[in-house]
């Protein structure tokens, strides 16, 4: 919903968002581009969750780092890549079960590759970085 010709929110379940919706900019809410990148590392850790139960893997934390490349003519986004860094014990193999889970079931994952180039790793946290 716009607010002004400055602000606007979306809403969902009890969460409001504010989106930067200025062509001025706006930095204190998302603008579309990373809210679309935000989405996709969302999906990643919801897929994450999503399996760990199903593969018993073991896990301690995990992060999502994104980074996108916009191209302005035509708008949309050129290349999408992901780290995925796991705090875990699992061996090697486990970990890239998770990786083919994590590209093979996530939904927005499975909306944006076909359109735009996303690649990444999925690793392990290493133990010696807190």
């Amino acid at each position: 919903m716009q607010l002004s010709a400055h602000a606007s929110q979306a809403q969902c379940k009890q969460v409001t968002i504010s989106l930067d919706t200025d062509s001025a900019g706006n930095p204190q809410a998302f603008n579309p581009t990373e809210l679309l990148l935000a989405v996709v590392s969302a999906c990643m850790l919801k897929s994450i969750e999503r399996v760990m139960p199903t593969l018993k893997f073991e896990r301690w934390g995990v992060e999502v780092r994104v980074h996108g490349v916009r191209q302005d003519v035509p708008p949309r986004m050129e290349s999408i890549t992901y780290e995925i860094v796991v705090d875990t014990d699992e061996p090697d193999r486990r970990l890239a079960l998770l990786h083919e889970n994590v590209k093979k079931y996530g939904t927005a994952f499975n909306v944006v590759a076909p359109g735009t180039e996303l690649s990444g790793e999925l690793r392990r946290k290493d133990p010696t970085t807190t």
